[in-house]
């Protein structure tokens, strides 16, 4: 612990960082208070930086990229490969664990050591890894890497510590799993195929068992070649040469015929009586055409044969659909006897598999289930049915269902609320499902001591909003809503919307949620809001439609003496205009030449509408169009039940709402809010000359581009929303390229801080004033960026570098006495609180604080009647005549604590349904809970701490003498993105993401650098888009397009996580083999009798070149160590490791003892034959 102490008697602050400037610290007014300071605060700051670790908890969503899959029919675990060299294990629900490569080289082939608890991956880069599974995170226990042959295919037969390995070079290698060391046993592919072949039959495209014999080794080469190698006589029992290429093999359990899927898109069936031709040679999707030619088809990629017992056998494959049906969508084919059954599927199939009840290939295989791995998608096709119904997947694999635009993380929610939105939301969900339960089910997993209500919130492209149920790091859809309902659908050929977005007007910006009174706001692309009510009854209300003019006209750009002292709207009923319903409006309303002018950009429904239990429409704001320019988008919101009120911003301007009233309370632009405070030195205007400049800017760009960049403004705005690049690369080039900004959640990531070119600029209108306006398109890399906070979109049309120049020329200190004309200054963040307006205040009330991109903070102090009845109907009056703040670039965070150094919730009101029905007895009043800053403290009133974070400081202010008590400079090379005041481990701190990665916490209130960690070097758009933090010290953001990560800077959840995960691993015996009968056994082969070992071991086979592979030992023994010690169950683990560890060691000892008694009697045999040969033999004849 740690006590300040900060003497206030008229200094505005002791600390170095002090020296910022009057204007910084104080009113820029600089009258003096006259409300009561305190001579001292005494606060005891708990948090130290043992508290903070950072580390990786859990990953939801469907694997990005995927490239394989792999499933362990003892354990019942199923794992996915993908193109990143990420591994995720999945079992049961809440068994859900993700593994990463650290090569980052893509993982072409996964084998699970059955029952054994371990994983051989095959990726890209030519290496081997072995995984241990046995621990909760799992680690790699060796590598192998190959130095001069490409790997393209593995097989690991069943109880064999054996791997064979194909390569490019048409090889097969054998690796021993228990020590990951090559075998010098070598199938050279000269030695497979007959000298007198001409052709290099191939790569290695199939490697297999048989099941009659494992001595016998299948080996299928690309080109059609087909071998079946004995590994005991070292040479080839039978091969075989196809026209067509080969891609895959599946044998019949019987080991007497195997069927193979060719290019052409045919199935042949190979019988080992006669394998001069296939037995059978079927297309199963190629039908005879009218010449008596079969039509051309796809490549079949996979199929498998599986037996069943009480049933014809089955065949399923991908692909092999004819080329002549274009547009056909991807599909599984399941025949079962003569039944052909052709199932569709949404996105391309990357890899199947059959479930089968017994992990041995020499029974009857009886398969259940078949997981197909699709590239957007995953699922499982029950077979017992004969419909064949899909499972119901318990698994969060539809993140990415529409694209993910926004992302909001809520922990500590009230308890109530997760039951509530998954009762509603289960009514909604889909039926048909197959009621058999999910066959992925190994793992265990319990329900952790550290669990509280969490709430994951998405926005998506199509304006789908998605509530998940975090809590546990588990994460299960609660409950859906879909914005587009609010809006008429645009009917074809309506030039409105086609003009705006062509293809998502709807997608979600931002989300603002209050879960106690369960209001809930969402900003729209399209420059809407849209207020919504939670209601566990239906309705059937119409939606009250606002406009807002928020925008500058060109009209204002005039000489002094037609607009002095005038704000920046033309109509000077703006400021407080009446509400209006939706009407529909002419697209060439405003000006004969067909320019839009005061119409929205979508059409509300104007009806009265049936609305589900659930969240519920009740108002819509929209922005406007002004002159043929689009509205900018919404940069920040902000929204208080127990006021009523609803706040937004964008780069034009502020505007208050009042929902209750359906009213609009202010629309003022960024300028006006400041009045005589403006703490900039901002330059007249300078006079116009007429009217006919504007013309004559229209003329010069022509009308035809003017309305282009209109639609490209909100066109590429969406894109930078929906962006899916996953590469760095191409994302860099492509952000040098675009002429947008990036931004999102209402941060722009954009480096240039471009301002908005909409409206028209502050700016003498010479010679150089359209060049000024029109902004070069060029931005440099991410690396380059200096600011985060600007949240418009700017609309360049010269691609000149001058141009370039002049939009990065200006310099983002917070100390610039003058700024450019053509600066705008957006909104940035917005914060409804108790708070002193001004220095004079004796006693909190209701302010709106605006953070801008300039780094200033006004106060705004508002009059709300409390009575309820007054509240309905007396106006809210807004004063913009506040205080004024400074700081270093944008403003990105406001938050509030009393004397003591505890955080000061918002008020609000409690949660009461609106369509319940009246009951007489108990009528529905407003319950409002206020925690105003004064009723902690005593009658006197201490004021309170405001906290305030820009994207380059943070600065801790007592109010109301605005005095600033500490100042720390979070970072000087980079830019803050995201910013956080959030509560771990019983106190607060202030949690800040930067642009170059770095995750850091500062304490509270005296900013004191706590933990700073590099934590995401190469920061890509999308992370810097949805990184939120939340209370308890966690955190998440979109690592990949479909894939949340969530994370932990609190050392306390570090040392829960190994007791909050699943384990992979549960000890199970292994079934037993069914007894084949003495007949079978006889004259079938014993497959009991094939010794690897003895033939691949290093005293028969020698040892393999050093430089052909090389052995990387890892860390997956002592990492699962260390992890487990570091959890409560640390001793557990290590005994059973331990035991584990000796069990092995007899089980080896065992083995030994068993071999060494069967070479005393082999000795003892052949010495008692030996003695009985030579008894009766005389000395001279020997």
């Amino acid at each position: 612990m740690k006590k300040f102490r900060k003497v206030l008697d008229g200094l505005t602050t002791s600390s170095p960082g002090g020296t910022i400037g009057s204007p910084s610290c104080g009113s820029a007014a600089g009258t003096p208070t006259a409300a009561p300071t305190p001579k001292e605060i005494d606060v005891q700051e708990t948090l130290v930086s043992e508290n903070f670790q950072l580390c990786k908890t859990v990953r939801h969503g469907f694997p990005y990229q995927p490239t394989t899959l792999a499933f362990d029919p003892v354990q019942k675990i199923l794992a996915i490969g993908s193109r990143t060299g990420g591994v995720r294990i999945l079992g049961r629900p809440g068994v859900d664990c993700y593994c990463q490569h650290e090569s980052g080289a893509a993982v072409l082939q996964l084998q699970f050591l059955i029952n054994e608890g371990a994983l051989v991956t095959a990726c890209a880069d030519d290496t081997l890894h072995l995984w241990n599974l046995r621990q909760r995170r799992p680690a790699i226990l060796h590598s192998l890497k190959f130095n001069r042959e490409r790997i393209t295919f593995c097989h690991l037969p069943f109880q064999s510590k054996w791997l064979y390995v194909g390569t490019e070079r048409g090889n097969t290698h054998i690796v021993n799993i228990e020590s990951f060391i090559l075998s010098g046993y070598v199938i050279m592919w000269n030695k497979a195929i007959e000298l007198s072949t001409k052709t290099h039959p191939g790569p290695v495209v199939h490697l297999s068992d048989s099941p009659k014999d494992e001595g016998k080794l299948l080996i299928g080469f690309e080109s059609g070649t087909i071998v079946q190698w004995d590994l005991r006589g070292k040479k080839a029992d039978f091969r075989i040469y196809y026209d067509e290429a080969i891609h895959s093999v599946s044998w019949h359990h019987e080991g007497k015929q195997f069927m193979c899927s060719h290019s052409d898109g045919s199935l042949t069936l190979w019988n080992l009586r006669n394998t001069a031709k296939p037995f059978q040679i079927t297309f199963p999707h190629g039908k005879i055409q009218k010449d008596g030619r079969k039509e051309s088809c796809k490549p079949i990629l996979k199929v498998e044969y599986k037996t069943s017992r009480n049933s014809e056998p089955f065949v399923i494959f991908s692909g092999g659909l004819s080329y002549d049906k274009a547009g056909r969508r991807p599909t599984l084919t399941i025949m079962h006897g003569k039944a052909i059954t052709v199932l569709e599927m949404d996105h391309p199939i990357v890899e199947f598999m059959a479930l089968c009840e017994t992990p041995y290939n020499n029974e009857v295989q009886e398969p259940y289930a078949v997981v197909v791995l699709l590239e957007k998608d995953f699922i499982v096709v029950d077979l017992t049915q004969s419909n064949f119904p899909i499972f119901e997947n318990p698994y969060p694999m539809d993140i990415h269902e529409s694209p993910v635009t926004c992302t909001a993380y809520f922990a500590d929610c009230p308890p109530d609320i997760i039951p509530i939105l998954y009762s509603i939301g289960a009514k909604h969900k889909k039926t048909g499902y197959s009621q058999k339960e999910w066959p992925i089910s190994g793992g265990t997993w319990t329900l952790g001591s550290q669990t509280y209500p969490e709430i994951i919130i998405t926005g998506h492209a199509d304006g789908s909003i998605k509530f998940w149920d975090a809590s546990a790091i588990t994460l299960q859809m609660l409950y859906k809503l879909k914005t587009s309902k609010v809006f008429e659908k645009p009917k074809p050929g309506e030039g409105r919307t086609a003009e705006l977005v062509e293809e998502d007007p709807y997608a979600v910006q931002m989300v603002c949620w209050c879960p106690q009174s369960r209001i809930f706001c969402v900003v729209g692309i399209s420059a809407h809001i849209i207020l919504y009510r939670f209601s566990k009854y239906d309705s059937n209300t119409q939606i009250v439609s606002l406009e807002v003019r928020l925008q500058c006209e060109s009209e204002d750009v005039i000489s002094p003496s037609e607009t002095e002292n005038n704000p920046c709207f033309s109509d000077p009923s703006s400021h407080s205009p009446q509400p209006q319903h939706q009407h529909p409006a002419s697209p060439s309303s405003g000006t004969p030449e067909g320019v839009k002018d005061s119409i929205p950009c979508l059409r509300v429904k104007d009806r009265v509408t049936r609305m589900p239990p659930g969240y519920q429409a009740e108002l819509v704001v929209q922005l406007l169009w002004v002159d043929g320019e689009p509205p900018q988008q919404i940069t920040s919101l902000d929204i208080n039940s127990a006021y009523g009120l609803l706040a937004f911003g964008n780069c034009n301007g502020l505007a208050v709402v009042d929902y209750l009233q359906k009213t609009i309370l202010l629309c003022m632009s960024t300028l006006d809010l400041y009045g005589a405070t403006d703490p900039y030195q901002r330059l007249t205007r300078s006079p116009r000359r007429n009217r006919q400049s504007t013309s004559d800017k229209f003329c010069m760009r022509g009308l035809s581009n003017f309305y282009s960049d209109s639609k490209k403004r909100i066109r590429t705005s969406y894109q930078s929303l929906t962006e899916l690049s996953d590469n760095q690369q191409s994302v860099d080039m492509e952000r040098s390229k675009s002429p947008t900004s990036d931004h999102v959640n209402g941060h722009c990531t954009s480096p240039t801080s471009q301002p908005c070119s909409a409206g028209k600029p502050r700016v003498p209108m010479g010679p150089e004033g359209p060049r000024l306006a029109r902004r070069g398109p060029g931005r440099p890399p991410f690396r380059k960026a200096q600011s985060a906070a600007c949240m418009e979109i700017s609309l360049p049309v010269s691609h000149t570098e001058e141009s370039r120049e002049n939009s990065f020329s200006r310099s983002r200190s917070s100390s610039v006495s003058s700024i450019d004309r053509d600066t705008k200054e957006a909104v940035t963040t917005l914060q409804f609180g108790e708070s002193y307006g001004r220095k004079s205040d004796a006693l909190p009330t209701p302010c709106l604080w605006v953070g801008t991109s300039l780094g200033v903070v006004l106060l705004i102090p508002m009059s709300i009647p409390t009575e309820e009845e007054e509240r309905l109907e007396e106006p809210v009056t807004i004063g913009p005549s506040g205080a004024v703040l400074m700081l270093k670039g944008s403003v990105l965070r406001f938050a509030f604590l009393d004397c003591m150094g505890a955080l000061i919730h918002n008020p609000y009101e409690v949660w009461r349904d609106f369509n319940a029905p009246e009951d007489p007895d108990r009528p529905r009043k407003r319950k409002l809970v206020n925690f105003s800053p004064s009723s902690s403290q005593d009658a006197s009133g201490e004021g309170h701490l405001a906290v305030v974070c820009s994207e380059r400081q943070a600065k801790v202010f007592l109010m109301p003498s605005q005095s600033c008590l500490f100042v720390h400079n979070i970072t000087e090379s980079s830019f803050v993105l995201r910013a956080d005041v959030v509560s771990v481990c019983n106190s607060v701190c202030l949690a800040c993401f930067c642009a170059n990665g770095h995750v850091m916490t500062l304490s509270l209130p005296s900013l004191r650098p706590l933990m700073d960690v590099n934590y995401l070097p190469l920061t890509d758009m999308r992370i810097a888009r949805t990184f939120c933090f939340t209370n308890g010290g966690q955190a998440l953001y979109l690592s990949s397009p479909t894939e949340i990560q969530r994370i932990t800077y609190s050392q306390e959840m570090c040392d829960n996580l190994q007791e909050m995960l699943g384990e992979l691993f549960t000890p199970i015996e292994t079934p037993e083999a069914q007894n084949r009968g003495f007949l079978k056994g006889f004259f079938g082969g014993n497959a009991q009798t094939f010794d690897r070992e003895e033939l691949f071991g290093e005293a028969a086979a020698g040892k393999a070149s050093r430089s052909l592979a090389q052995h990387i030992p890892g860390q997956g023994g002592v990492e699962g160590m260390k992890a487990a010690a570091g959890g409560v169950v640390g001793d557990l683990a290590r005994a059973r490791i331990a035991l584990d560890e000796r069990g092995q060691r007899l089980g080896e000892l065992e083995e030994r003892t068993a071999l060494m008694m069967t070479s005393a009697e082999t000795f003892s045999k052949h010495a008692h034959e030996l003695m009985l040969k030579c008894k009766d033999k005389k000395w001279y004849q020997f």
